[in-house]
């Protein structure tokens, strides 16, 4: 299954409301997640740009794109960002197919 890092900045809206009522948001990602066929390995709130990091694995970029869609729609975010990862062995075979059409390429020269 793809991997993916989904990061997000909460709106003020949704600070105020996790203070005024503290409340597990690991455990309402986890159940979006689950309902998507998504497995979440890792949640965790972050200090600095961000507020909240997961890292998921999802069947395909529909699936995860439905679960991004259904935060966005929220309200909860202002800001999402969403990167797809790879495995060293997924990274390896894309420098191996790289290496071979390195000779099909002209680069730029000055």
């Amino acid at each position: 299954m793809p991997h993916y890092m989904l990061q997000g900045r909460y709106t003020a809206n949704a600070i105020n409301a996790m203070v005024e009522t503290p409340q597990d948001r690991e455990a309402s990602a986890k159940k979006l997640f689950d309902a998507a066929g998504i497995k979440m390995l890792a949640f965790y709130f972050c200090f600095g740009r961000e507020d909240v990091l997961c890292i998921v694995d999802a069947p395909d970029d529909q699936t995860m794109a439905s679960c991004l869609l259904t935060l966005g729609a929220s309200g909860a975010f202002g800001c999402m960002a969403t990167t797809h990862l790879m495995t060293s062995s997924e990274a390896m075979g894309a420098m191996q197919k790289a290496q071979s059409l390195r000779a099909s390429y002209t680069a730029a020269t000055g």
